[in-house]
């Protein structure tokens, strides 16, 4: 049975080596539900590296990651979305080729009831979930204002709104943690600030809870209610935006110095620490 009691999605202790590199070392941290929890760090400190993990799309050696109090260190990648875990990618992965409506009810076909047998022979209870899981595209589309697109091939489409078509493709299955890598990546101002609306409207509206990993710090600080910040694959902090802003280890991470507060008794610390 699913802990309602506890954290959403506990990190506990992750480790992950690619030959002689430690991508994460022992990485812990919970995400709460119905929380926006941003994961943030420079280039190389492991946050894709822990998604992955997360989706099981990479092991690690060490360490566990539950989901409602449950380990999935065993559970197959194909079977994460049936957890309630959904994902976009740092890079689009969307079916090109295939109509807006068809890229986002494949996220709903993740979630769906009938069996290869039923699909096979087309019964009638398949015939009933295939309109369910049009029924569902069809919501999210006109959530997301992708109505007008549905016919359209998704390829065809501009940067931005193809960014909304994967994360079409991720609330269709109807998760309970969307986690969202880079979502503003190449998006201009005007859809930054519409990306950060939307994430905070998911939350409010749906009740999911979203983990997010961003490079766009105005992004992060204002939807986020919690932060953890990595570094060369290591927890360096963790807290609210404010605190995140003012750490002397994420300032020296970010730019390269060690904060300017010889009053502050963590400023000399490594940025390791």
């Amino acid at each position: 049975m699913a802990d309602t009691a506890g954290p959403l999605l506990s990190v506990r202790g992750v480790t992950v080596r690619f030959g002689g590199i430690v991508a994460l070392d022992g990485v812990s941290f919970d995400v709460s539900r119905g929380q926006v929890c941003g994961l943030i760090g420079p280039n190389g400190a492991g946050k894709t590296t822990l998604f992955n993990c997360m989706s099981r799309l990479y092991n690690y050696q060490a360490g566990d990651i539950q989901f409602e109090g449950k380990s999935i260190t065993e559970t197959p990648t194909h079977q994460i979305a049936q957890l309630g875990m959904g994902r976009t990618f740092q890079n689009l992965a969307m079916f090109r080729t295939l109509p807006v409506r068809d890229n986002v009810m494949i996220g709903a076909h993740s979630r769906s009831s009938a069996g290869f047998v039923a699909n096979a022979l087309r019964l009638p209870s398949v015939n009933a979930e295939e309109r369910r899981l049009r029924d569902r595209a069809d919501q999210i589309m006109d959530y997301l204002e992708l109505t007008p697109f549905a016919d359209r091939p998704a390829g065809d489409l501009p940067f931005g709104t193809q960014k909304r078509v994967e994360m079409g493709r991720a609330l269709a299955a109807d998760p309970k943690l969307l986690m969202l890598d880079e979502p503003a990546a190449g998006l201009n101002h005007l859809e930054l600030e519409d990306l950060g609306r939307l994430i905070v409207d998911i939350r409010k509206r749906m009740g999911i809870t979203v983990l997010l990993v961003e490079h766009h710090m105005s992004l992060v600080m204002s939807v986020s209610d919690h932060i953890v910040a990595l570094n060369f694959g290591k927890k360096i902090a963790e807290g609210t935006p404010a605190e995140i802003q003012s750490h002397p280890d994420v300032i020296e991470a970010y730019l390269g110095a060690p904060a300017a507060e010889p009053d502050h008794p963590r400023a000399s610390e490594p940025a390791h620490v």
